[in-house]
């Protein structure tokens, strides 16, 4: 099913006046939480024709909760809204997302799901090979205009309403020809035979509508909630996004995506968004920035990340401290590969769990004070960046589908290594090889440097965890 373009609604009418007609877009990063989360109102507010979502992560939080509040309100207006959710991050919702479903306008759709609704492990005991492939695609898109494309689900953590977590992220709002290319790729997932109606899932939709709006007063009444409808009120986000006034930076931006067949197992290599991803970015001359939430470069990655030193390229890797980390399993398999990654002149760093900072404040480097990494970025020469849900790891590369923008700007592939050449020395430990050929974990501190022989601030029984793990053949997992 395809919808048809929304060019002559306001949000494309103030798009096209902006548009320089050059097949350049617009684009504006988000790496604010809050602001993430306004923009995304802005979108459904500002929407007249179409309101397309496509997300791994939905929950029934405060932020995920007022968001469903959105879409019911922008389908009450005559927007056709299609939501469509991996089955994998949907724990609880399916009452909510059924009675959604059943608002007239609201299309809602699971993206390969599981046969049991109540206990989803079960299914892995018979069919492991199709649910381990996951979409892990995050896309919300308004009147095919305007897109945000980035490393955010939907729920508290990710929008700085956790008080017990916050991720640091990054997303980009887009307009103009690249998200005519975003819609057309929700097209493609929409029209999946892994795409299947909450409705034939899920029973009772008409009947869980009380539920749905029980739910809605609920966290409308809720203290937290005040900080994001004050927030609302005071951007003025939709207002100058209607208006064609809200500042974007027009450049060349390139959506690289896998197709939805890659779920299915029926993609080759040559076909991944990989493979477009390193074309896109081309090669480096003098520095690449990695960020990466989940690391895990495999001995493959591991040669080619190396082999950007051989050829005088300085690159630094972000990933999260074993402390910081919120998948312990997931940093066994990078800390197989760290001791080679350093022995190679890879610069390492590791996010901190300490934070003194806002929630998710700054460029996708700096959150709260149980804060975790989970913005996936990449900036080469200060030249161009990479945006979107693609962990360096091996479930990004061949088993999960993904998503990302690569932008042609300067501007912001500067801001990004600046901000992490700003950041790393106080919210980051640094490694290097110590004495015996040993990793040592560095933090700089207001008395001068503190090193440390074994993962820094993590429990031993996470580090027990991690030493297990490194030695189980799972890395292809992870």
């Amino acid at each position: 099913m395809h919808l048809a373009s929304g060019a002559d609604t306001t949000l494309g009418r103030a798009v096209r006046a902006a548009d320089p007609c050059d097949g350049r877009s617009g684009v504006r990063a988000l790496p604010d939480a809050l602001e993430a989360f306004t923009a995304r109102v802005a979108l459904a507010r500002t929407a007249e024709a179409a309101l397309d979502l496509q997300y791994y992560i939905w929950r029934a939080d405060t932020t995920g909760i007022l968001l469903l509040e959105e879409i019911r309100r922008a389908a009450a207006r005559g927007v056709r809204v299609r939501l469509l959710l991996d089955d994998n991050g949907i724990a609880g919702m399916d009452p909510l997302l059924a009675a959604l479903d059943a608002c007239a306008g609201v299309e809602v759709r699971l993206f390969n799901p599981y046969p049991q609704r109540r206990f989803k492990p079960l299914g892995y005991l018979f069919d492991f090979a199709r649910l381990n492939r996951r979409m892990h695609n995050k896309a919300w898109i308004a009147d095919r205009q305007a897109a945000i494309v980035g490393g955010r689900n939907v729920g508290d953590v990710c929008f700085g309403a956790d008080p017990a977590l916050a991720f640091a992220d990054l997303d980009a709002l887009v307009a103009g020809p690249v998200a005519a290319d975003i819609a057309a790729a929700f097209d493609a997932y929409w029209n999946s035979p892994l795409a299947r109606p909450v409705s034939r899932l899920v029973k009772g939709g008409a009947k869980a509508a009380a539920a749905l709006t029980s739910r809605i007063a609920e966290v409308a009444a809720a203290p937290q909630t005040a900080r994001y409808v004050d927030a609302l009120r005071d951007t003025g986000l939709a207002a100058r996004m209607s208006a064609g006034t809200l500042a974007l930076e027009w450049v060349a931006i390139r959506l690289v995506v896998d197709p939805p067949a890659k779920a299915e197992g029926r993609v080759e290599p040559s076909e991944w968004m990989a493979a477009d991803l390193t074309a896109a970015l081309g090669r480096a001359e003098r520095l690449v920035d990695l960020v990466s939430p989940y690391f895990v470069p495999g001995a493959r990655g591991t040669a080619a990340l190396s082999r950007y030193r051989e050829s005088g390229v300085r690159l630094r890797v972000l990933t999260n401290s074993l402390a910081a980390t919120d998948v312990a399993a997931v940093h066994a398999g990078y800390a197989r590969r760290r001791l080679d990654l350093l022995r190679a002149g890879v610069s390492l760093y590791e996010f901190k769990p300490e934070r003194g900072a806002a929630p998710g404040r700054g460029w996708g480097v700096v959150g709260s004070s149980a804060a975790s990494l989970h913005g996936k970025t990449f900036a080469l020469d200060r030249r161009r960046a990479y945006v979107g849900s693609f962990n360096v790891d091996p479930r990004s590369l061949s088993l999960n589908t993904e998503m990302g923008l690569v932008i042609e700007s300067p501007g912001l592939a500067t801001t990004i290594s600046d901000a992490i050449d700003r950041w790393l020395p106080a919210n980051a430990y640094e490694l290097r090889l110590g004495k015996g050929g040993r990793v040592e974990w560095i933090e700089r501190t207001g008395a001068g440097e503190v090193v440390y022989d074994e993962e820094a601030h993590a429990s031993r029984g996470r580090r027990l965890l991690v030493w297990l793990l490194e030695r189980l053949p799972i890395e292809w997992l992870l």
